[in-house]
């Protein structure tokens, strides 16, 4: 973990790189004493971020590119360093993958990540003459440290959850993987031949889910039978089953009373699909 219990970073406007570069700090060692400035005091031996040319800065000369070439800044440097302390190395890839590289991008290159747009709304107006900007940072600095315990929380969770469903995945019939409870599944099943996972909904009864294509892409693998979709009481009707509730309007979440009914609700529209795909082929024969 991080040893040293001061740093600096710069004054003035603030944005979401250095904010979460302090969150960061604040996680990795809760009596470090931060401070902004706008230069480095002769001697100081404290760490150093997105200022002045140090290690953590990312600015002219001293950009470094990630090999898929989007450059670092100063929170995905920090990241690259200390991440690992508080995650496995797999969780500190996908992280980055996911989360910091998308802040890198905007603070090198500009856009409109709401992410960021949020921290640096944070930032005192310019027609407020009370605002104090070192108070409007360290308040920024407590929500971003909010979002990353929440993430760094998730990603423990996700890999207490893998062996349940790898083992759940084991056992998996028809291209459907029944789960005792909801937790995290997507990274682990998305690359495997299964289409549907059942679990039991927070709000009670089970919830069939449609497995997506990728894992950046709302697109399903096969999403359930576009009649089904934004229905609730003629379900039953529609689909000859017993205890379906309702169908999502874009065909990703089906609701049943029963494992058992998700279930055969699953595999119904997995053989309208092959139907229909056979029907299909044999019209362009």
């Amino acid at each position: 973990m991080l040893k040293k219990n001061e740093a600096m970073t710069h004054a003035g406007r603030f944005h979401a790189d250095d904010v979460f570069c302090a969150a960061l700090l604040k996680i990795l060692n809760p009596q470090i004493h931060i401070v902004r400035q706008n230069s480095i005091p002769e001697g100081y031996t404290g760490l150093v971020f997105d200022l002045e040319g140090g290690k953590y800065d990312h600015h002219g000369e001293r950009a470094v590119y990630r090999e898929n070439c989007v450059r670092y800044a100063s929170f995905g440097l920090l990241w690259k360093e200390y991440g690992t302390c508080l995650v496995s190395e797999k969780m500190a890839k996908a992280f980055d993958e996911s989360f910091v590289q998308p802040l890198d991008q905007q603070d090198n290159n500009g856009g409109n990540n709401l992410l960021c747009r949020a921290i640096t709304q944070a930032n005192p107006k310019w027609d407020e003459k009370d605002s104090d900007p070192d108070t409007c940072f360290f308040q920024a600095v407590e929500f971003a440290k909010y979002i990353l315990e929440n993430e760094i929380k998730s990603m423990h969770s996700a890999e207490r959850a893998e062996k349940t469903v790898l083992e759940c995945l084991h056992k998996a019939k028809n291209g459907i993987v029944i789960l005792p409870k909801g937790m995290p599944w997507k990274a682990l099943l998305i690359p495997e031949e299964v289409y549907y996972v059942v679990y039991p909904s927070p709000r009670g009864g089970f919830n069939a889910q449609a497995v997506p294509a990728r894992t950046d892409s709302q697109q399903c693998k096969i999403p359930f039978p576009k009649e089904w979709r934004g229905k609730r009481g003629e379900l039953d009707l529609l689909t000859g089953l017993r205890g379906l509730t309702f169908c999502h309007e874009h065909g990703y979440l089906l609701g049943a009373c029963s494992e058992e009914a998700a279930e055969k609700a699953c595999v119904l529209s997995l053989e309208r699909q092959k139907h229909m795909l056979k029907s299909e082929s044999d019209v362009s024969m």
